[in-house]
């Protein structure tokens, strides 16, 4: 697929990703664990989304799939999916698989939000969007597709992952992924376009469309091992806070980046009269609220009382701080 690359962009994602810049990861080897994890996420797509050797899908649907996932993109909710395997000491195939799983949900939830009939946009991760490259109709099916190998990969036939793991896990991303997550958040944006919104309705918008998938990544890699429900408690406090985070950091990039550092179109929420955290709240108002939003995720780690949470720590201290 080497005409579909865009090395450029990767790098600049995999310069963001192994930034030094942490906080109270500042210890912890977040280059080399990234770069380890990354390289382990990119050889199982490659091989699970419609491999053109060993699983080719017809009439140039493959392509589209491939486009979508492969060459693009930091692997965020992969790597949180991972690290939080790591925290619980977790069964590492299952972990695989689940953090593969998660990135064809968000990378589907791309597809269809560039589309004309929702964001009409026409740049992600540094690339022409898929329908743009490919047709709306193209578009269309290769996002259905990749929701549904999601589901196929939590669902091996063979003893990688436990039975009633792997319900678990389908549930935990059915959730994340429809309307009391992902998908209701973006029909709550959607009806927001132009209109006035309070701050609890904004958190609410950003909890279901951007923090419920990123809350389920660490969720779900927790899922992979068995911590205490005292744990697993304050994982998903983290998970939500980090998400709510992103959301917030995201929106004031969308301010102060350009579209060639963002590898989509940038100031396209002012643009299309969205409301942002940084409408409403105002941008320095926005970058301090990140912070804080930092600190709660970070004392929700040192409540979980897990020894191997740094990969957590230094993944939130990098996420937030991306680009300030």
């Amino acid at each position: 697929m080497a005409a579909n690359s865009n090395p450029g962009h990767r790098n600049k994602a995999l310069n963001s990703l192994n930034s030094p810049k942490t906080l109270s990861g500042a210890s912890f080897d977040l280059p080399g664990w990234s770069a380890l994890q990354l390289e382990r996420v990119e050889t199982a797509l490659k091989n699970w989304v419609a491999c053109p050797q060993t699983c080719p899908a017809p009439a140039g649907l493959g392509e589209a799939m491939r486009y979508a996932v492969l060459d693009g993109g930091k692997r965020l909710r992969p790597l949180l999916v991972l690290a939080a395997c790591e925290a619980v000491a977790g069964n590492p195939q299952a972990a695989l698989r689940a953090a593969c799983a998660v990135e064809l949900i968000h990378a589907y939830s791309l597809v269809h939000d560039d589309m004309p009939c929702m964001d009409n946009d026409v740049l992600r991760r540094g690339k022409p969007t898929v329908h743009v490259r490919f047709g709306q109709a193209q578009a269309l099916l290769a996002g259905d597709a990749l929701q549904a190998l999601a589901f196929e990969l939590l669902t091996p036939d063979d003893s990688t992952m436990p039975a009633g793991m792997q319900a678990l896990l389908c549930r935990m991303l059915a959730q994340a992924a429809g309307f009391q997550g992902m998908a209701g958040g973006q029909a709550i944006d959607l009806a927001s376009v132009g209109q006035p919104i309070s701050a609890a309705q904004l958190h609410e918008m950003h909890k279901l469309k951007t923090g419920a998938l990123l809350q389920a990544s660490v969720m779900m890699g927790a899922a992979c091992g068995r911590p205490n429900v005292s744990a697993q408690r304050a994982l998903s406090d983290y998970g939500a806070t980090l998400g709510l985070a992103f959301q917030v950091v995201d929106d004031v990039l969308d301010v102060v980046a350009d579209s060639g550092t963002l590898g989509k179109t940038a100031g396209k929420d002012a643009a299309q009269d969205k409301p942002t955290f940084v409408s409403l709240m105002g941008l320095q108002a926005s970058k301090k609220y990140a912070q804080e939003l930092l600190s709660q995720a970070h004392s929700s780690l040192r409540a979980a009382d897990l020894e191997n949470t740094a990969a957590l720590r230094a993944l939130a201290d990098m996420l937030v701080n991306r680009g300030f």
